[in-house]
């Protein structure tokens, strides 16, 4: 956990005005605390993430909540595709198979 000027300091390129504006936007969303704004590892990676594409990628300011959202979903499907594999992994055999060959069937069409 750290805060908002620890953060700054962490990240070259980081614009303090740049992270209170998408912190205002609810890029990243922070927990609030008496002493400030303080960041979990994942609103840090987040907060990486954003800088590598604003800055890095020069994606412009308006274009960063599509982009985060488009990301976010695809996370969101990995985890629950993951999750997925879990659950046919878990079954018997004769059903992972019949999940394999429905799978297999799919992908000819």
């Amino acid at each position: 956990m750290m805060g908002i000027d620890e953060l700054v300091g962490a990240i070259a390129a980081l614009q303090r005005r740049d992270l209170e504006a998408w912190i205002a936007e609810a890029l990243v969303q922070p927990r609030t605390e008496p002493g400030g704004a303080v960041f979990s590892e994942a609103d840090c990676a987040r907060v990486r993430l954003i800088c590598t594409l604003h800055y890095d990628l020069d994606v412009e300011s308006g274009s960063l909540p599509i982009v985060l959202s488009l990301l976010d979903q695809l996370h969101e499907s990995r985890a629950r595709l993951a999750s997925l594999g879990r659950a046919v992994a878990a079954q018997d055999s004769a059903v992972r198979e019949a999940v394999l060959a429905a799978l297999s069937v799919r992908r000819a069409d």
